[in-house]
């Protein structure tokens, strides 16, 4: 039974539901600085969209963190794992990393050093992908399990906060930086990308004055997880032994769920430059509309999620999350028209606020609280994994069957996770239910 509306409200008023909000933006700051605004700035450098397809598979690191998400759950910072805790120092040295990797991206000019750019994308990408798996677990360990989705839907807006100033904000400086010039420059890209990483301090303020949660009941020393492999596999084992086979449909759902999204975000950017938008252009429709939009649909999502519950919130979600990408495609076929622009991403920020949030939700409800960085890194990697795998053939599919086509696959593609979503709640053992 979901919460009276009233009381779902006030949830967002508690002080470590607020306290999200901020450290979600912190996580979504360096992904789009390693995606989809490094597209837009390789596009007007003059990169290939192949090689800008290709270029984002540096953000493998953030489906692959479940490899290093046991270390991270289970070994303590030394020095600052005694002063901060477990959870705080690995956030802390988390976003150090992401700090310097962007100050390392800021000095390098994809025209002269591609790869040396690529591999300091990459070090920013581990980095911003550790933060992930530390902030997930404290997120779980700091709230209730009721309220989960209060957590996630201010994480999520903090994200996609995050993301729109990373995008927006980035391509806003970098225009600034240039003298309102809309054509390449490398050191307006330096100035942009060097106050991205100054941004980070409002995540460290946020880490260094916020409390540790409580300790999971199988916390170890420090060192004691040395030499012990088994209790490093011990989170996945937990995993599939609660779920049995029914595991096998959750992770097809979640590898499935934000499919459609992900792959089209890789050419969003070379597509705004390509049919003629200019960087402040872009950067006010993203910076208004979208945070407006973000914000709405990441509450709206909270909200609606505590009052009927998660099933029904995963299939309205992800319809509309997927069929907003049609708007792309639309935009594609008119040619640069401002107000579809406003129109297609205020729709697509809206509906990803929602999906965001219910998705996340339903992540957490999976997890097992003792393993919870762990667990939570390997499904939010399951999530992005096939979606940023086949991300990277993206410009060669644009360069293939042109803008307007690859939107409408982009679309098309979400009627897998509605299929699976049906099969995961028709299949549910009682005990699993998401309800």
């Amino acid at each position: 039974m979901g919460a009276p509306g009233g009381t779902a409200w006030k949830v967002y008023r508690e002080p470590a539901v607020l306290r999200m909000l901020v450290l979600g933006f912190a996580a979504g700051l360096p992904l789009l600085l390693v995606y989809g605004t490094l597209s837009f700035r390789l596009r007007e450098a003059g990169i290939g969209r192949p090689t800008i397809g290709f270029m984002s598979w540096v953000a493998l690191a953030y489906p692959f963190k479940w490899i290093w998400a046991p270390l991270v759950d289970r070994l303590r910072v030394p020095l600052l794992g005694v002063r901060l805790g477990r959870r705080r120092s690995w956030l802390l040295l988390a976003q150090v990393g992401v700090m310097g990797g962007l100050l390392l991206m800021a000095g390098v000019d994809p025209q002269r050093d591609l790869p040396l750019l690529g591999f300091f994308a990459l070090l920013t990408a581990v980095a911003g992908a550790t933060q992930d798996i530390v902030l997930d677990a404290y997120r779980i360990e700091s709230a209730a399990l009721d309220r989960q989705a209060a957590m996630a839907a201010a994480y999520q807006t903090g994200y996609r906060v995050g993301m729109i100033w990373a995008g927006a904000g980035a391509l806003w400086i970098a225009s600034r930086a240039a003298g309102g010039v809309d054509s390449y420059d490398a050191q307006a890209w330096s100035v942009s990308y060097a106050l991205m990483a100054l941004s980070m301090l409002v995540g460290v303020i946020a880490v260094v004055t916020a409390p540790e949660p409580a300790p999971s009941p199988v916390a170890l020393e420090p060192g004691q997880a040395a030499g012990a492999p088994a209790r490093l596999l011990a989170p996945f084992a937990d995993f599939f032994r609660r779920y049995g086979w029914y595991a096998v449909l959750i992770l097809a759902l979640v590898s499935s769920y934000r499919l459609a999204n992900i792959v089209m975000g890789v050419m969003a950017n070379p597509f705004y430059h390509d049919i003629g938008f200019t960087k402040e252009q872009v950067a006010a429709v993203s910076k208004i509309y979208g945070v407006v939009m973000a914000l709405a649909g990441g509450f709206v999502g909270g909200a609606l999620t505590l009052r009927v519950g998660i099933p029904r919130m995963m299939w309205a979600a992800a319809l509309v999350s997927s069929a907003s990408l049609l708007l792309y495609a639309l935009l594609a076929n008119r040619g640069p028209e401002l107000w579809l622009l406003i129109v297609a991403v205020s729709t697509d920020n809206f509906a990803e606020g929602i999906a965001g949030t219910v998705f996340i939700a339903y992540l957490s409800g999976l997890t097992n609280r003792a393993y919870s960085a762990t667990q939570y890194a390997l499904l939010s990697s399951v999530t992005l994994l096939v979606p940023k795998l086949l991300a990277g053939f993206s410009g060669v599919a644009v360069d293939a069957v042109g803008y307007a086509a690859f939107f409408c696959g982009c679309a098309a593609s979400g009627s897998i996770a509605l299929v699976l979503v049906w099969l995961v709640q028709r299949y549910a053992p009682a005990a699993r239910s998401v309800s």
